[in-house]
């Protein structure tokens, strides 16, 4: 697809506009040069003209036989400054641009014009503004949103503010990255190293991680803040042995005073990763919640996504975890993975639910350009239509069952441009989750690839600090690593209250 821009630089949301329609197609931006009568293939022209009292703005779609062009005006009086006016504009051209697009296609968006990660954020912005009537009248009449994601977000974002109520001015959460996994997943884009190719590096790896928390557990204490979660991520952190983990365990309760940790999770994702060691030494050290993810209950697409394990082992895993004595066990799944079927997720659900974990988490499939399913120009992804049933009948199904939705959030190309939500029985949901997706305090990363979210207090306003992304840098870097973690005592020192 070809988008030409005259008179504005609106290209981030228009071209974000285009993917909602055209997930895996190629958008070249022109920002000079106009369609002259010879181009192929799908070409969009968004012009901004101003005049004195505002501006003229027209979108023009061409595709073979259909060419239809929208024109709308902007008065100036009607926005209080430039920034303002600028950002009318933006919305307006992304508008038209939308509209051409479900004329030309023949399908609407459920999330309308909604684009960025965070929706729930936006309309707790909005409400706090404007009031809930007309916030949820804005995602209706402005952003073209659905009735059944308007109230999906509404819901959210009650649960949602009862838990940010929890975080004080001086919260902070810690997030330790375990970047390593047995294989690689089909659908996975995250750097992390299989175990196979890295097993050499994880005894370096832990080394370098203890003293990292050891030096971040020092700065918090210094600096009085207030640890309220934690949580291991990765990878697979139960890639690790059972000795390896009692190692950090131990690491992270003598660096940090735990005595207000409010929720503590180690992703246990892989279930062939599961042991009773592991589980048991992960409740011992004080772990409140565990993830195990069999992301399908359908033996022929775990296989067909290259997931090494079998349904009987995710049984065995979450038994496991019973088992050591867990009493909040998540468990993730995927909707619209490649050989599966509307049926075949609907029978997920039902065995899922008889397990009846305290919180389901519903993803929807994210084709990201480094996957294998990408790389590997698979066919059989194109589950759109099966992939949004799939997204609405864990919408349905779930609240009979007694979960709430607590978090929610959207990533770019997902099949179908579906939400990702976090489902819970009440009373058992993932705080850090919450936290890191409201951007709510801080979180102090440690690990490779983690990422140090310093929050100023009382406001929106974030600096980020980055880990070397893969464990060979990581294992060589540990001083440029401590080096960069002074940069969090100088931001409270400027920002803290």
């Amino acid at each position: 697809m070809q988008l030409f821009l005259k008179g504005n630089d609106f290209h981030f949301e228009l071209e974000n506009i285009c993917r909602l329609f055209l997930p895996q197609e190629k958008i070249i931006t022109h920002h000079t040069d106009f369609p002259n009568g010879e181009e192929t293939g799908l070409v969009a022209v968004c012009s901004l003209a101003t005049s004195s009292d505002g501006a003229t703005l027209s979108c023009r779609l061409c595709l073979e036989a259909f060419d239809e062009q929208l024109e709308t005006q902007v008065c100036a009086d009607e926005t209080p400054d430039a920034a303002a006016f600028r950002d009318r504009c933006e919305l307006v051209l992304c508008t038209l641009l939308y509209r051409l697009l479900v004329k030309l296609l023949g399908f609407t968006q459920t999330w309308g014009l909604v684009t960025g990660v965070r929706p729930v954020k936006l309309l707790r912005r909005l409400v706090q503004e404007q009031g809930e009537e007309a916030a949820m009248a804005y995602f209706r009449d402005v952003l073209l949103v659905s009735e059944e994601k308007r109230e999906l977000c509404r819901r959210t974002l009650q649960t949602e503010d009862t838990l940010l109520a929890l975080s004080r001015p001086d919260s902070f959460s810690l997030y330790i990255s375990i970047p390593f996994c047995p294989t690689r997943c089909d659908y996975c884009s995250f750097v992390s190293q299989t175990v196979e190719k890295a097993r050499r590096l994880i005894p370096v790896y832990v080394e370098q991680l203890c003293e990292e928390i050891r030096q971040t557990g020092r700065i918090a204490t210094e600096l009085g803040l207030r640890l309220e979660t934690v949580y291991f991520g990765g990878g697979t952190p139960t890639t690790l042995s059972a000795e390896q983990l009692q190692r950090l365990f131990h690491t992270v309760e003598t660096a940090f005073d735990l005595s207000h940790v409010r929720e503590y999770t180690v992703e246990a994702g892989r279930p062939d990763t599961v042991t009773p060691e592991k589980m048991q030494a992960m409740h011992r050290a004080g772990v409140s919640r565990v993830s195990i993810n069999p992301q399908t209950l359908q033996q022929p697409v775990l296989t067909g996504i290259g997931r090494k394990h079998t349904v009987q082992q995710f049984y065995d895993a979450f038994d496991m975890a019973r088992q050591a004595g867990f009493t909040n066990i998540n468990t993730d799944l995927i909707a619209g993975l490649p050989g599966d079927t509307y049926t075949g997720f609907a029978d997920t659900i039902e065995q899922i639910l008889a397990l009846s974990p305290e919180s389901i988490t519903v993803h929807t499939l994210s084709m990201k350009r480094a996957s294998n399913i990408m790389l590997q120009h698979r066919a059989d992804y194109r589950v759109q239509e099966d992939a949004v049933r799939m997204v609405r009948l864990s919408a349905d199904t779930l609240p009979a069952k007694g979960y709430i939705p607590y978090y929610l959030y959207r990533q770019s190309r997902t099949v179908g441009n579906q939400e990702n939500v976090g489902w819970s029985k009440p009373g058992c949901e993932g705080l850090y989750n919450v936290y890191i997706m409201d951007e709510t305090h801080t979180i102090l990363g440690c690990g490779a690839g983690a990422v140090t979210k310093l929050k100023k207090p009382g406001s929106e306003y974030l600096e980020r600090i980055f880990n070397y992304k893969f464990p060979y840098e990581y294992n060589t870097g540990l001083d440029e690593m401590l080096s960069r973690k002074q940069k969090i005592l100088r931001f409270y020192e400027q920002h803290g209250e």
